[in-house]
């Protein structure tokens, strides 16, 4: 059974993050708040937990849309091929943000992801989300929470996403009720930017 770990957002508990990065780092699942839907997230460089949410997800793993949560702009340059000037501006004046940018992948995607032209980059403005991954020291692999609900899209309350995925995964952090709007997902691996989902984040930065 998965712990339950209430960590707050305006000041997050360093021991109780500590406890979630050493879940991550020994291959567990950790449901975590962001800016805007709860995800369900891994650390990127394990196999066996990118496995795991593949599964879960009902998707084969070298096939699954996963974003990688990046903990600033010089994190996101670890998995992306050099961007030109307009494409950083458009980073820039977003992230941290509730944006998820599509961007050409570069030689250091993981094994399980070489065979992809370009990958899903986050960076939410949610200091939990961010502090984990500044912890961990490389991004996490990450999928949205979807609610059974048909009117809700996203499970936002924190314990009743425990109660249904205590079982599946080794953390759900409590860091307060969740945002039932993704993400807003734009394209910026070609020429021109396209907007794949008009989500949270405004399109004014374009």
């Amino acid at each position: 059974m998965a712990q339950f770990i209430k960590i707050y957002e305006k000041n997050p508990n360093e021991s109780a993050v500590a406890k979630v990065v050493k879940v991550l780092k020994e291959g567990g699942l950790v449901i975590y708040p962001t800016d805007t839907v709860y995800g369900l997230g891994c650390d990127i460089t394990n196999t066996k937990a990118l496995e795991r949410i593949a599964k879960i997800k009902g998707v084969k793993l070298e096939k699954a849309n996963f974003s990688f949560i990046c903990s600033d702009l010089s994190h996101i340059s670890d998995y992306v091929k050099q961007i030109d000037t307009a494409t950083f501006k458009i980073l820039k004046r977003s992230l941290p943000g509730p944006y998820t940018f599509i961007l050409p992948g570069n030689n250091n995607l993981p094994k399980e992801f070489k065979k992809k032209t370009t990958v899903g980059i986050r960076v939410p403005n949610n200091e939990i989300a961010l502090e984990i991954v500044r912890q961990l020291g490389n991004p996490i692999v990450s999928s949205s929470i979807h609610d059974d609900d048909a009117v809700l899209e996203y499970s936002t309350d924190p314990e009743l996403i425990f109660e249904k995925w205590q079982d599946l995964v080794d953390v759900v952090i409590d860091g307060g009720y969740g945002d039932n709007i993704g993400s807003t997902i734009i394209d910026l691996s070609e020429n021109e930017p396209i907007v794949i989902r008009e989500g949270k984040g405004s399109l004014d930065i374009l």
